[in-house]
């Protein structure tokens, strides 16, 4: 059960993110994480008040800081993924998603095996290698979507890691809180960083299916984690960069270079290794 929704999981997020780069180009990175946020918090409402639940002040307690987390890896990603290359951004992203919950893992009294730490291990040379580009002067530039990458897989393994911390019976509202305190907070990073986050054009409504799409992931995510190890459901989840690779290279034809394409094979080789621990 844990594979299965976590593997659903990975596929929505995939296709969420994919959807939110296109409509960022046009829209913004920030105005279409907003909509997107705001667009999920609604449709879990919908299902709270289907469902009801009993959170405690400490679910809501971990549901606001996965909601700072989820803000925060949400703008930095579409950022990426509206200025740099889908390629880089999404795996660095999922690999850095994957080191906070297995170290959360580790700390609450998970002990995967040998595999899960040279997964870890592979992951490095995979970030390295997967954001290199081609060598265009005497220097070797850094893809552009590199930092914002890194920066997205933090908080989303941060996110990871809270949800994984409420318990089934608190319900869905601590995941309508999530989506809500991430809207807030993609407001508040843009604000410090002059970025213009108002929606502004109809473009902007696109982030509504990567809003559906991202809930329904989270909310995969949550119920796979009540049902199994964090480590493995968080791992797992974290394939959803190959989603995005996927429709990147086949709908919008961008080329994969022989070093990245190599960083890709490794990024996929520490999840599986994680995940077989």
């Amino acid at each position: 059960m844990t594979v299965l929704l976590s593997l659903l999981a990975a596929a929505s997020y995939g296709l969420g993110d994919f959807n939110g780069g296109l409509f960022s180009r046009r829209a913004g990175a920030w105005a279409v994480a907003l909509v997107a946020q705001l667009g999920g918090t609604a449709l879990v409402l919908v299902v709270v008040a289907l469902t009801g639940g009993s959170p405690t002040a400490g679910d809501l307690g971990w549901a606001v800081l996965a909601g700072v987390a989820n803000g925060f890896g949400t703008a930095f990603l579409y950022r990426g993924l509206a200025s740099g290359r889908m390629g880089v951004v999404a795996p660095v992203s999922g690999v850095g998603a994957v080191v906070v919950p297995v170290l959360a893992g580790l700390v609450a009294g998970e002990r995967p095996d040998g595999l899960v730490w040279l997964g870890v291990l592979l992951a490095l040379p995979a970030i390295w290698l997967v954001s290199r580009e081609p060598v265009t002067g005497p220097t070797v530039g850094v893809g552009s979507g590199l930092v914002d990458g890194v920066l997205a897989g933090l908080g989303f393994g941060t996110l990871f890691a809270a949800l994984a911390q409420i318990p089934e019976e608190a319900g869905w509202f601590p995941l309508a809180l999530n989506q809500l305190v991430a809207g807030a907070a993609i407001i508040a990073i843009a604000v410090v960083l002059r970025a213009e986050w108002v929606p502004s054009n109809r473009y902007a409504l696109g982030g509504l299916l990567s809003g559906a799409l991202g809930a329904l992931a989270t909310g995969l995510f949550q119920v796979a984690t009540q049902h199994g190890l964090l480590a493995v459901a968080a791992v797992i989840t974290s394939l959803y960069p190959a989603v995005t690779v996927l429709l990147a290279a086949t709908v919008l034809r961008e080329h994969v270079h022989r070093t990245q394409a190599v960083g890709l094979v490794l990024c996929a080789g520490a999840i599986v290794l994680v995940a077989a621990g």
